[in-house]
């Protein structure tokens, strides 16, 4: 496995591991209709532009494994994690912890005391592996449908 910054050219990969995994791995703890307001099919022209601006403008790492990304995750320059994807296909596998690490890392270059997330119900469970603790929980309302999270932060 390869960690390295994100390309411009990443980005359909990106929104298509996204859309897959959040229908896939997250149906677990999510109804059809959560998921569907979570990562709508009809969004992914839009997905296409607004995140690859803003993927270049944080701190943007993917995963990659004989050239196909397996995983994405990026941190605003104030130590907010953002997004953590990983391919449903390439679950358990050290990816996300991988990535986390990395952006952990750039947050301690940047002088950051602490990182925060809005964790779903399914990476919960992840992030207070990795010492995150819960702040709040939250309901978010997303196309009419709410969708339960957790604010979580980490001292680095």
């Amino acid at each position: 496995m390869e960690i390295r910054t994100f390309l411009d050219s990443d980005i359909r990969q990106i929104v298509s591991l996204f859309y897959e995994t959040v229908h896939s791995i997250n149906k677990r703890d999510y109804s059809h209709a959560q998921l569907h307001a979570w990562a709508p099919k009809d969004e992914e022209t839009l997905k296409l532009i607004t995140w690859n601006d803003s993927l270049r403008n944080n701190i943007t790492y993917v995963a990659e494994i004989n050239g196909t990304i397996v995983g994405f995750a990026d941190m605003t320059h104030h130590g907010y994690l953002d997004r953590l994807y990983v391919h449903k296909n390439a679950q358990r596998q050290g990816i996300a912890s991988a990535l986390v690490n990395t952006l952990e890392h750039e947050a301690r270059k940047l002088g950051l005391i602490e990182m925060v997330t809005d964790a779903s119900i399914t990476a919960k469970p992840f992030f207070e592996r990795r010492g995150y603790h819960i702040v709040k929980s939250q309901i978010m309302e997303r196309r009419n449908v709410t969708l339960a999270n957790f604010k979580m932060i980490k001292n680095i």
